[in-house]
C-alpha cells in the first residue's frame, strides 16, 4: 500500500482525488489544506509520494519544493494543477519535481495519469534510493556538524549549508541552495571561483596552482588544505579546509562536503605561494669561498656561523626565499651545531614551506639548547596549535596551551600569547575558559603594555 500526501487548498479537489486514488486498494491519501500543514506533517511522517497543487496560498508549490528539498526530503512530488504555462512546468521541475500534471476538463483521463505517475515516481525512487539516502546522510551530518560546512552534487548544486556556515560568511542558506556556477565562493574570495571541493578529483599540483598549501591527502578521500582569500569586502582571511568526495553503496559518486574554518590568526606565517627554486646564497652567487662544513674551533670563532645565520635571516625575512635560507641555516649548523636561534629559525622557513613534521622537530631542538627563550617556545607553541588545527587533535593543542603559558610567565604582558591560549581553549571546545584569556589580551592592548616576544633576527634586520 503506497502512502500519498496532496497538498491542495480546494477542498473539492482534495475529496474527488483522494476516492479515486484509493478505489484501487493500492494508495492511501492523506490530504492536506495547506503548505504550512503539509511541511508540519513531514517533520513527523513519511510518505511514499506527494501530489502538490501549483497556485497555493502563502507558500506556494515552487516555494513548497524548494523548502523540502533544501531539508535533504527526497520524497517524490507530482505537481497536479489547472495552471497549464510552460513556464510553470519548467520552474516545477527544475526545483526537484518529478511530475508535472494539467488537471484538465476531463476529471477521469487525469487522475488515471496521476496514478501512473504515482507508481513511476515511487519505483524511480526505489531505484535511486541509495543516492538518495547518501544525500539525505550528507545533509543530517553536516547540519548536525558545528563545523561550517557545505556539501554540492555532481553538478555542482549546492545540496547543504548548515547554520555554522552560515554564520561564518553572512550567507544564508536560502541564497545557495541548489544553486550552483560557484556561488558558493563568492562570500570566500568575493567573487565566483573553484574552490577545494570542486578538486576532489584533481592532482596535489593543480590543487597548489590553484593557490592551496595541501597539508594531507588520501586516494579518493579527503584532502585538507590551507589558503588565503579577500573577503567581499576587500579584507583578507586565512581559510582551513576539508573537502571529500562522498559515495553511495555501488561506488556511485552523489555529493562532495567540505568543512571550512577561519584560522587567520593561526597561520599567520605560512607560506601559500610558490617559493623560489632558487635557494643559492649571494656568498655563492659572488663567487666566494663556502664554508667546509668542518665545523672545527676556528670556524666558530671566527663567527662563520652566525655569517651563515645572518644570511639565512635576510634571505627568508626579506625576500620570502625560503628555501635559500634553510641551505644557509643548515650550512650554520654544520659549522656550530648548539645555536638555538638557528634551529629555530630553520623551523620558521621548513613550516611556512608546509613540512610541519620537520619544523617540530626543529623548535624542539631549539627548546633542548635554550628551554627557557620565549621566543623558542612562542614559535614551537604557534606550531602544535597549527598542526592541531589540521589534524583535528587535541593532543598537539594541549601542549601548544602549555607551551604559551611557559611564555606568559617569561612575558606577563605578551598580547599574542594570551590570544592564541583562548584560541586553542576554544578549539578544545572550553569557549568559557577562553573568555578569560581573550579578555587578558584584550585588557594587554587597551592599557597599551604589549610586551612583543623578542626576536633574535631583528638584530641583522
Amino acid at each position: 500500500m503506497l502512502s500519498v500526501m496532496m497538498v491542495d487548498d480546494d477542498p473539492a479537489i482534495l475529496d474527488v482525488t483522494r476516492q479515486v486514488l484509493e478505489r484501487s486498494h493500492e494508495i492511501t491519501v492523506r490530504p492536506v489544506i495547506s503548505a504550512r500543514e503539509a511541511l508540519e506533517l513531514l517533520d513527523k511522517n513519511s510518505f511514499d509520494a506527494i501530489v502538490l497543487d501549483y497556485d497555493l496560498p502563502e507558500i506556494n508549490g515552487i516555494e513548497f519544493l524548494k523548502i523540502i528539498r533544501g531539508k535533504g526530503i527526497v520524497t517524490p512530488v507530482i505537481i497536479f494543477t489547472g495552471v497549464g504555462r510552460e513556464n510553470a512546468a519548467i520552474s516545477a521541475l527544475n526545483n526537484g519535481a518529478n511530475f508535472f500534471l494539467k488537471k484538465g476538463e476531463n476529471l477521469e483521463m487525469p487522475f488515471i495519469e496521476l496514478q501512473r505517475m504515482i507508481r513511476h515516481a515511487v519505483d524511480q525512487r526505489f531505484m535511486g534510493k541509495a543516492k538518495g539516502l547518501a544525500r539525505k546522510i550528507v545533509f543530517d551530518l553536516l547540519n548536525f556538524s558545528l563545523d561550517a560546512g557545505f556539501a554540492i552534487d555532481p553538478d555542482g548544486n549546492v545540496l547543504v549549508w548548515n547554520r555554522a556556515m552560515e554564520q561564518l560568511t553572512g550567507m544564508p542558506s536560502h541564497a545557495v541552495m541548489e544553486k550552483g556556477n560557484y556561488l558558493y565562493a563568492e562570500p570566500f574570495f568575493g567573487k565566483r571561483q573553484k574552490m577545494l571541493i570542486d578538486f576532489v578529483f584533481s592532482s596535489d599540483e593543480n590543487i597548489r596552482k590553484a593557490r592551496y598549501m595541501v597539508i594531507s591527502r588520501e586516494k579518493n578521500g579527503p584532502v585538507v588544505a590551507v589558503t588565503r582569500a579577500r573577503k567581499p569586502d576587500g579584507t583578507e582571511w586565512t581559510l582551513w579546509m576539508k573537502a571529500t568526495p562522498l559515495f553511495d553503496n555501488h561506488g556511485e559518486f552523489v555529493a562532495a562536503a567540505c568543512i571550512v574554518r577561519d584560522v587567520t590568526t593561526t597561520f599567520r606565517d605560512v607560506s601559500i605561494e610558490e617559493e623560489s627554486e632558487a635557494g643559492t646564497s649571494p656568498a655563492a652567487a659572488n663567487g666566494e669561498a663556502q664554508p667546509s662544513g668542518s665545523g672545527g674551533f676556528i670556524d666558530r670563532i671566527l663567527g662563520r656561523a652566525m655569517g651563515q645565520y645572518k644570511e639565512g635571516v635576510v634571505l627568508y625575512a626579506r625576500n620570502r626565499n625560503y628555501r635559500g635560507a634553510i641551505e644557509a641555516f643548515e650550512r650554520a649548523i654544520e659549522i656550530d651545531p648548539k645555536l638555538p636561534h638557528v634551529w629555530n629559525d630553520r623551523g620558521i622557513c621548513i613550516r611556512a614551506l608546509g613540512d610541519y613534521d620537520e619544523a617540530l622537530k626543529s623548535f624542539l631542538r631549539a627548546v633542548e639548547l635554550s628551554p627557557q627563550n620565549p621566543e623558542i617556545l612562542y614559535e614551537l607553541g604557534e606550531t602544535l596549535e597549527q598542526m592541531g588545527v589540521m589534524q583535528m587533535n587535541n593532543r598537539y593543542i594541549e601542549a601548544a596551551v602549555e607551551t604559551f603559558k611557559m611564555v606568559v610567565n617569561s612575558l606577563p604582558n605578551n598580547m599574542d600569547s594570551w590570544n592564541h591560549i583562548g584560541i586553542c581553549l576554544k578549539e578544545l571546545g572550553k569557549p568559557e575558559e577562553s573568555k578569560f584569556y581573550f579578555d587578558r589580551a584584550r585588557d594587554i592592548k587597551l592599557w597599551k603594555k604589549d610586551t612583543p616576544v623578542p626576536r633574535k633576527r631583528n638584530e641583522f634586520l
